[in-house]
């Protein structure tokens, strides 16, 4: 028979090895909990930012987590980064910059989480934005992949009117390209993207629910929705552009 107390010290060692596992897994579980109530505290205060229009302000904030492993966190750096972007007072350089730094931020997004519609719908606005500095060719390969992501978008949240819009713009543009820079896509591509205006407009009426509604003649509802589109508030210099044109 082994020595009585080698067998107690061993007895011994095995429960307050257990105790620090129990330990380790309670601290860790409560890191992991403060991690996340600390990433919906930092949302929180930027969708507040958001709805403000404090682009700027939202910007500064986002920034210092842009090492995070959080899609939700990054595609809202990368929608942040693209409407600084976007001020009149930014330089070209700078702008140019913050262009593909929104593309980093929402490529990161979809790395972490492709079940997200918002990052498939940032990665493909950020990717149409680049193409305006890398040439027609280029433009045109990545207009696939813009179309695949917005699909991809809409797929995850069929009620997302932003996404639908951009696959009616997209569906447009293709539309009305002149004739030579169509054929200079033929002579690019094989099969270059196309579309037609009818496609278009089936995403511009999914889009513009109000009109849906009318159409079903439930006007209370399509009456209480357009009221809310008249009233949303522009967020960032480009949505004020927007409104100003609609106006006029």
């Amino acid at each position: 028979m082994g020595n009585p107390g080698t067998f107690k010290r061993s007895l011994l060692l095995s429960a307050l090895s257990y105790l620090g596992f129990e330990t380790y897994q309670v601290i860790s579980q409560a890191a992991v909990v403060h991690a996340t109530a600390k990433v919906e505290e930092i949302l929180e205060q930027a969708d507040y930012l958001y709805e403000s229009g404090e682009t700027e302000k939202l910007y500064q904030l986002l920034a210092q987590y842009k090492e995070s492993e959080d899609a939700e966190l990054l595609w809202r750096l990368a929608r942040a980064s693209r409407d600084v972007a976007q001020l009149s007072r930014t330089s070209e350089e700078e702008k140019k910059l913050l262009v593909y730094e929104a593309l980093e931020y929402a490529k990161r997004a979809l790395e972490k989480n492709e079940s997200n519609f918002a990052a498939h719908k940032w990665y493909a606005i950020c990717l149409s934005d680049v193409g305006d500095y890398e040439g027609i060719k280029v433009k045109i390969a990545n207009a696939y992949i813009i179309k695949e992501h917005f699909e991809k978008a809409i797929d995850l949240n069929p009620k997302d009117a932003t996404s639908i819009h951009l696959m009616g713009i997209w569906c447009y543009t293709f539309a009305e390209m002149p004739w030579y820079q169509r054929r200079i896509a033929e002579m690019l591509f094989a099969s270059p993207p196309s579309s037609t205006y009818e496609e278009a407009l089936v995403y511009f009426h999914r889009a513009e629910q109000g009109k849906t509604y009318l159409k079903l003649h439930n006007k209370k509802l399509a009456a209480l929705w357009l009221t809310k589109a008249r009233d949303y508030p522009a967020h960032t210099e480009e949505d004020k552009q927007v409104r100003r044109n609609r106006s006029s």
